[in-house]
């Protein structure tokens, strides 16, 4: 007698389940990164982290894969994996392309952005000064990149924009040095010029927007290298 063959929807469902948990495992352990849980220079155990996230340790090994090709982690000799630590010169060359790369996605964006991205702009400005307001950093954070992806998107560029989310990506835990810096210090400037932004963009003003996204990213490089060089 033959053997039972799984239907292909069983087969499927079975691989997509591996690739689910890894999915989250990632997720879980790029947020931990984000938030300083896992700071940098960590060791990643992978037996260590499948216990702090419950699962096995195959899942968490194809995670960490992946944050190593994202550029959140690397292989440290002796060590393994480990959370990727920047020094002050590499960072300060990170900020200086995003101010390239970001600049240069207002400058396309502003006119070509629709009523329904102003709209959704202006409710990712509001939402962002309510975390502010909560002192909730990583959702201010969120909502901020979420602002600022959605006008991007509006260059037409997706090259660009995936550029602009890799640096994010890699430049997270330091933004949130930066703001929880920023916020100690009740200082507004992290926060301000988001409104203006949008202001600019709906005026359809290409100089006054770039302008405003070029000296917001100085100003957040400055913060950032002030807190790195005194911590």
């Amino acid at each position: 007698m033959p053997s039972p063959t799984l239907e292909p929807s069983v087969l499927n469902e079975a691989a997509a389940e591996p690739k689910l948990v890894a999915d989250q495992v990632y997720a879980r352990l790029s947020d931990a990164i984000f938030s300083g849980e896992l700071p940098a220079g960590s060791r990643l155990r992978v037996r260590d982290l499948a216990e702090m996230v419950g699962t096995s340790v195959m899942p968490v090994r194809e995670a960490v894969r992946r944050l190593e090709e994202a550029g959140l982690a690397t292989r440290s000799p002796h060590k393994g994996a480990v959370v990727k630590k920047f020094t002050i010169a590499e960072l300060m060359h990170i900020y200086d392309v995003r101010s390239l790369l970001e600049v240069e996605a207002t400058r396309l964006a502003v006119l070509n952005v629709s009523e329904a991205d102003l709209v959704y702009m202006r409710s990712a400005c509001e939402r962002m000064e309510e975390a502010v307001a909560t002192r909730q950093v990583n959702d201010a954070l969120d909502w901020d990149e979420r602002l600022l992806r959605r006008l991007y998107s509006a260059s037409r560029n997706p090259v660009l924009c995936n550029l602009i989310d890799m640096l994010w990506i890699q430049c997270r835990a330091y933004k949130v040095i930066g703001a929880t810096a920023a916020l100690a210090a009740d200082d507004g400037s992290l926060w301000t010029p988001q409104p203006s932004l949008v202001q600019a963009v709906t005026s359809r003003d290409v100089s006054g927007a770039v302008e405003i996204t070029r000296a917001s990213l100085v100003s957040a490089r400055r913060r950032l290298e002030d807190n790195l060089a005194t911590s």
